[in-house]
C-alpha cells in the first residue's frame, strides 16, 4: 500500500492525500491551494489531478482548501463517485458554485490587461458548468454507517466537529498484497470541543494503524471560547465609541453563523449597543438557510433554538441584515454611523471584504477583526503582521485601522485539543503522518507525538513524497 502527499504537505491549503491499494486510487480530499495569487494559480493547475487514474474521492468536508478542485478533477476525466456526508454534498453544491464564479470575475479582470497587452488570455481553472457536471458524482452518507465503496475497503464517516458536516475519515482495508487487515484513519480538520453551534468532535477510542493527521495549530493554545466573547464585546464597544466601522473578514461557512451567533447573545444580554450588523456574503446567506436542513450536525442548545419560529433564529435578530444584491453591498460604503459588516472572503484575497477594506482601512476609527488563520502571502497576513501599506486591487492604501485577532472562534482544534484527540486512540498508530500545518508548527507538533504520546514514527511528508506503508 502506497500513500502520496500531493498537497497539505507542510502547508496548510491543497488537501490532497493518494492512496493506492489493491490496485486502486482513493483520493482523499482535492482542494484548492490559496495563498500567493501567482503561485497558486500555477500549483492549482499543474499540481496533482490525475482525472481518468482514479477510482473513488473521499471528502472530509467542504471548505476549499479541501474541496476546492474537484470541478478540475471532474473536468480532467475523473467520473467515479466523490463520497462525503449529505452536509458535505449540499454546502458544495452552493461552495463550489461561488468558487467558479469568483474564478470566472478573477480571470474576466486579468484577460482584460492581458488582452490589452496582447498576451495569451487565461482561462478558469473551471466554470460552473464544470461544477454542476462534479454535483453528480457527490454521493452523501451519514455519520457511523459504514459501507464497503471498494473490493476490501470499507469507509466510516465520523464527526469531526469542525464544520457543519465535517468527518474524520476511517478506512479498514484488507490489503491483498500483504494478506493483512488495517485501519487508515485521515483526521480531515478536527475541531473544537465546547464552542457553539457544531457537535465536539468523535472519540476515535478504538485508534489506528495508520494515522494521517492535521497540525494547523499544532503549537499554540486559544484562549476559551467565553473569554472570545468577552473580547468581541470589547472590540464592538470600544470601536462604537470611536465612531467606527467594525470590519469581520469571515468565512462564509462556520465562522460566519459563529459570529453572528456571539453577537446575537450580547445582543439579547444588552453587553453591545443597538447597533447595525450586516452579513454581505451572499454564499454566507445560503450557507445559513442549509444549517435548518442538517440537524445532525449542531449541538443541542441550537437544535433546539432551531427548531423554535424565527423570532428565536440564532443567526437572525433585530438588528441583523442579510445582503443580497451588489447594489446592496455598495450602499454600505455609503455608512456614516457606526456599523459592523462582516463579509468574505476570510483571508482577505477576494470577494466584498475587499472593497469594504478598501473604504476603511486607511481611517484609525475602524477596525478590523480577524477570527481566522491567515495563509503567507495572503493580504490577510499581510494585515495581522501589520504592514504599513497593503495593495488592494493594485492600489497601495495605508493601514490605518486598528487591528484586532481573535482565535477563540476557530474551528479548528488548538494542540491540546489535537493531542487530546489522539491521546484517546487505545491503538496507538504504527505509523503518523502530520499534515496541513506550515512546516515550523507541524515538525513542533510531530515532536509532541513522539514524545508526549509515544507514537512510533511520526513523518513530516514533503510534496508529493510518497510512502510505502
Amino acid at each position: 500500500m502506497k500513500i502520496t502527499f500531493h498537497g497539505a504537505a507542510k502547508t496548510v491549503t491543497g488537501s490532497q492525500h493518494l492512496l493506492e491499494v489493491n490496485g486502486k486510487r482513493i483520493l482523499l480530499d482535492c482542494g484548492l491551494f490559496q495563498g500567493k495569487r501567482k503561485e497558486a494559480f500555477e500549483l492549482n493547475r499543474t499540481g496533482f489531478c490525475a482525472g481518468k487514474n482514479l477510482d473513488c474521492l473521499i471528502l472530509s468536508h467542504a471548505h476549499i482548501d479541501h474541496s476546492g478542485n474537484i470541478p478540475c478533477l471532474v473536468k480532467k476525466g475523473f467520473s467515479g463517485d466523490i463520497i462525503c456526508t449529505s452536509a458535505t454534498r449540499d454546502l458544495c453544491a452552493v461552495m463550489l458554485m461561488d468558487a467558479a464564479h469568483i474564478q470566472e470575475q478573477d480571470v474576466e479582470f486579468a484577460n482584460k490587461l492581458r488582452k490589452k497587452n496582447k498576451q495569451k488570455e487565461f482561462e478558469p481553472l473551471y466554470t460552473k458548468e464544470d461544477v454542476v457536471v462534479a454535483m453528480d458524482q457527490f454521493v452523501g452518507i451519514s455519520y457511523n454507517r459504514k459501507r464497503e465503496i471498494l473490493p476490501g475497503v470499507h469507509l466510516t464517516l465520523v464527526d469531526a466537529g469542525h464544520m457543519m458536516g465535517s468527518a474524520n475519515v476511517i478506512l479498514d482495508i484488507h490489503d491483498q498484497e500483504k494478506n493483512r487487515d488495517l485501519r487508515l484513519v485521515f483526521s480531515g480538520d478536527i475541531g473544537r470541543a465546547g464552542i457553539p453551534i457544531i457537535n465536539d468532535p468523535a472519540v476515535l477510542s478504538e485508534g489506528a494503524d495508520i494515522l494521517i493527521m492535521e497540525s494547523t495549530y499544532g503549537n499554540r493554545q486559544h484562549p476559551p471560547y467565553p473569554e472570545s466573547e468577552k473580547e468581541l464585546e470589547r472590540i464592538v464597544n470600544e470601536t462604537y465609541k470611536r465612531g467606527g466601522t467594525l470590519l469581520i473578514p469571515a468565512f462564509a461557512v462556520g465562522r460566519t453563523q459563529q459570529l453572528v451567533y456571539a453577537l446575537h447573545r450580547l445582543y439579547l444580554q444588552r453587553d453591545i449597543p443597538n447597533l447595525p450588523i450586516y452579513v454581505d456574503s451572499p454564499l454566507a446567506t445560503r450557507v445559513t438557510d442549509i444549517f435548518r436542513l442538517h440537524p445532525e450536525t449542531y449541538d443541542s442548545e441550537i437544535r433546539e433554538f432551531l427548531l423554535k419560529d424565527n423570532h428565536s433564529n440564532p443567526f437572525g435578530f433585530d438588528t441583523l441584515r442579510y445582503t443580497q444584491s451588489v447594489e446592496d453591498s455598495k450602499e454600505l460604503n455609503f455608512l456614516r454611523e457606526p456599523a459592523i459588516i462582516i463579509s468574505a472572503s476570510g483571508m482577505m484575497e477576494g470577494g466584498r471584504i475587499l472593497h469594504h477594506l478598501r473604504s476603511r482601512i486607511g481611517d484609525k476609527k475602524n477596525t478590523i477583526l480577524v477570527t481566522g488563520w491567515q495563509a503567507p502571502n495572503t493580504l490577510g497576513r499581510r494585515i495581522v503582521e501589520g504592514q504599513e501599506t497593503v495593495k488592494i486591487f493594485g492600489e497601495e492604501f495605508p493601514l490605518r485601522a486598528k487591528v484586532e485577532t481573535l482565535t477563540g472562534f476557530s474551528g479548528h482544534a488548538d494542540r491540546d485539543g489535537l493531542l487530546a484527540w489522539a491521546k484517546a486512540m487505545q491503538k496507538k498508530p504504527s505509523r503518523t503522518f502530520v499534515v496541513h500545518g506550515e512546516e515550523e508548527v507541524a515538525a513542533i507538533f510531530a515532536e509532541s507525538l513522539r514524545t508526549e504520546l509515544g507514537f512510533a514514527q511520526v513523518d513530516i511528508p514533503e510534496p508529493h513524497q510518497s510512502f510505502e506503508v
